[in-house]
């Protein structure tokens, strides 16, 4: 009876360390995976570093585009407008407006 309950008490012990094998599995490729992420973010591989710079650039530059334009897009499109200062440059350089006064 002794021998048994000594087996039933180290199968039970042995059951209860597994999970604990299986956690520092766990903890060893958890850590050698953010081991590798760290060195690809360091330098060893720049690809991710160029996109996140890349879609920062692109980010910066429509921003700046949006806070600087002079006019909205359908004006700025408007073929009107277009002719208009085309023929104030032609009335300037044949001398017939006054350079002055933009007339």
């Amino acid at each position: 009876m002794k021998k048994l309950l000594k087996s039933l008490l180290q199968t039970g012990l042995y059951f209860l360390e597994q999970p604990e094998r299986a956690a520092e599995t766990v903890r060893e490729r958890i850590k050698e995976d953010v081991d590798q992420v760290g060195r690809r973010f360091r330098g060893e591989d720049h690809t991710l570093q160029y996109v996140l710079a890349f879609a920062a650039g692109v980010g910066v530059g429509l921003g700046v585009g949006m806070l600087t334009a002079s006019a909205s897009g359908k004006e700025s499109r408007s073929a009107g407008k277009v002719r208009d200062v085309g023929d104030r440059v032609k009335t300037h350089i044949s001398g017939e407006g006054d350079l002055a006064t933009g007339a």
